[in-house]
């Protein structure tokens, strides 16, 4: 499968923070953190909710990360996603992909437009376990089914 330009550019990135990161292993921000980190990114986890996720330390926001980020995955409510998209801005960063399987995910009609109005790239749908190599068959399967209903990118 062709990897969506989209997607190639944000994963073409080094350093990506991902936000909703959790003190409790089994939640998705936490597979798409330990995904990206054990692909060789440098992740930072945020989550204004805990000092430490995953056995780092957490950021309570994206202004608090040192550095500049190539991207941010959205692993949280919607409601919580415009306000992201803004720090993004904030923080010069470009690329924000907002995070979803089945259901709502951290999709939120506010967040692509606060994307859209500042410029940012946003990528709707699906989240990097569906793209980053290796590519277990749970995510091959929910990618393909999620690409026939036009609820992640390609």
């Amino acid at each position: 499968m062709k990897m969506p330009e989209l997607v190639a550019q944000f994963l073409s990135g080094k350093r990506f923070a991902v936000a909703g990161v959790s003190r409790h292993k089994e939640q998705a921000a936490n597979a798409v953190f330990r995904k990206l980190r054990n692909s060789g990114y440098e992740v930072f986890p945020v989550n204004p909710k805990a000092a430490e996720a995953e056995g780092v330390a957490c950021y309570p926001d994206l202004r608090s990360i040192p550095g500049v980020l190539d991207g941010v995955v959205i692993v949280t409510h919607p409601s919580i996603s415009a306000e992201l998209v803004r720090q993004c801005h904030e923080c010069g960063v470009n690329r924000v992909w907002l995070h979803r399987s089945f259901g709502q995910g951290s999709v939120s009609d506010d967040a692509i437009e606060q994307a859209k109005a500042q410029d940012v790239k946003c990528i709707v749908g699906g989240c990097p376990l569906m793209y980053c190599a290796p590519i277990d068959s749970a995510h091959k399967c929910m990618r393909w089914w999620l690409r026939l209903n036009h609820r992640v990118p390609g």
